[in-house]
């Protein structure tokens, strides 16, 4: 935490732009600093895909991680891809709480 602010990092497949940007307004009006990714590749975003981009990205997907206390996985219809479930599976190594937008047990791997 910062102050009396909790710091939660959104992770999730970047084909769900739409759910990224309405959990990140609803956990910042709730009084969260809210961490979300930079780019969503899945959406649009085509400069993801260019030479040493995604690597990097990727590293830095987990530096905000680590900066949180929290993750909170965007997972609608209860998704969440290999790339999602390694976040999942890093944060719970370093103690951090996991919430999700849709209740899925711990360990769930749900490729679609």
């Amino acid at each position: 935490m910062i102050g009396k602010y909790k710091i939660i990092t959104l992770c999730g497949s970047t084909r769900f732009k739409d759910e990224f940007l309405e959990a990140q307004k609803r956990l910042t009006l709730e009084g969260n600093i809210v961490i979300s990714v930079g780019l969503f590749g899945h959406s649009g975003d085509e400069e993801v895909w260019a030479e040493n981009i995604k690597p990097m990205l990727d590293d830095m997907h987990f530096r905000k991680i680590d900066l949180a206390d929290e993750i909170f996985v965007i997972n609608p219809g209860g998704y969440i891809g290999s790339s999602t479930q390694k976040e999942i599976e890093f944060a719970h190594s370093t103690g951090k709480e996991v919430r999700y937008l849709v209740p899925a047990k711990r360990g769930r791997f749900t490729e679609g």
